[in-house]
């Protein structure tokens, strides 16, 4: 048995462990989804699935291979995970989609956000399973981003009560078929003119295919990782009864975090007050779902890391780059809470459910990350 077999026998560890854990304590349902994170965080690292990396691929290289996976993925949600939302079952079992105000609070904090991805080094799911992956920038990035997010959740008086739209979703508006159809059409349009921008300045379309022995080292073509995150989360609207989202979880740990320290208690902040999230607050951590499915994608990342024969985790750390993480992960966390979703639960979430939101987010999710692509070059980050 080679080593990089012994090193993903002991990275499976964890996966058990933690399943064993979370279905003794909490039941079934939590265990199936850390097993699901952690199957996202396999698909994530081994397809490279980056979001920061795909829109810094279009505002400055021209390139829209990823940003195209994207469409692809979204196409598949809306088409699979739009009716179950609107009819409230998938397969019998209630479900709801992530329908939020679309207002000056999600503007800006998408931009936050966006300026966050670019100096942060990625988004929600990508900072997770780059941490699981063993890159030390990205778990300094990931314990910012929580503190952001925790600030934010102490800081909630100063924007929760910006100007908004009332709570819209398209098929509310116009119709369940007019909503898929208008939003195929946006993201068909996306995939033309990226194609077209691409050939225009290189000659050719960029693809990623496949090559020998990918599916344990990778990367995967971006197809098989976007028809597989699309699966997966509407497999998570099954069982969590809502779609995938990762940044819920992060105020909750920096404010649990918060009270051990005896700094304060969050329970009394107005953020967790409010009826959506004060159940949150007050139950035991691992009874989250959020927060077991976020653990097991970092665990899911970390085996594929292993058996790739990736994980190779280095000390070392330039400051401007710390730096960059620092306050990367900040302004992610702030402007994730801030805008009602990250990246997966405003973006991909949003615009699945047909929340208007999910559309304003990405208006100035791009708008931000070409402002912090622009302030990479004085971290010393490459374009």
């Amino acid at each position: 048995m080679t080593a990089r077999w012994i090193g993903a026998a002991v990275a499976a560890v964890p996966l058990a462990v933690g399943a064993v854990v979370l279905g003794g304590g909490q039941g079934w349902r939590q265990a199936a989804l850390w097993g699901l994170g952690a199957a996202l965080g396999v698909v994530l690292y081994q397809a490279t699935f980056s979001f920061a990396g795909g829109f810094r691929d279009v505002l400055v290289h021209g390139r829209g291979m990823r940003l195209r996976a994207q469409m692809l993925m979204l196409a598949i949600l809306v088409v699979t995970m739009m009716p179950a939302i609107e009819a409230g079952t998938l397969f019998g079992v209630p479900v709801r989609g992530i329908v939020f105000p679309a207002g000056i609070a999600v503007l800006l904090g998408a931009f936050i956000f966006g300026v966050g991805m670019q100096l942060g080094g990625g988004c929600a799911s990508g900072t997770l399973y780059t941490a699981g992956g063993g890159n030390l920038r990205m778990v300094l990035t990931l314990a910012f981003f929580i503190a952001g997010a925790t600030l934010a959740a102490w800081d909630s008086e100063r924007w929760s009560d910006l100007p908004a739209l009332p709570t819209y979703s398209l098929p509310d508006l116009v119709g369940l078929w007019p909503a898929m159809v208008g939003s195929l059409a946006v993201f068909a349009v996306v995939v033309v003119i990226s194609m077209a921008v691409e050939r225009r300045r290189y000659g050719n379309v960029e693809r990623r295919s496949w090559r020998s022995g990918a599916l344990l080292r990778g990367p995967w073509p971006l197809v098989w990782g976007a028809v597989a995150l699309a699966l997966l989360n509407l497999a998570t609207l099954a069982l969590a009864g809502r779609p995938w989202v990762i940044t819920a979880a992060f105020p909750l740990w920096g404010s649990r975090a918060v009270e051990a320290l005896g700094w304060d208690d969050p329970a009394f902040w107005p953020f967790w007050e409010d009826p959506t999230r004060a159940e949150a607050i007050l139950r035991p951590l691992l009874a989250d779902r959020t927060t077991a499915m976020d653990l097991g994608l970092i665990a899911g990342a970390l085996f594929a890391a292993v058996v790739a024969g990736r994980f190779a985790p280095r000390l070392g750390l330039p400051v401007a780059h710390a730096l960059a993480s620092m306050i990367g992960g900040l302004l992610l966390g702030y402007g994730a809470v801030m805008a009602s979703g990250c990246n997966i639960s405003a973006y991909v979430a949003g615009i699945a459910s047909g929340s208007l939101h999910g559309w304003a987010w990405i208006v100035t999710g791009l708008l931000g990350n070409w402002v912090g692509i622009r302030l990479r070059p004085i971290f010393r980050l490459t374009a």
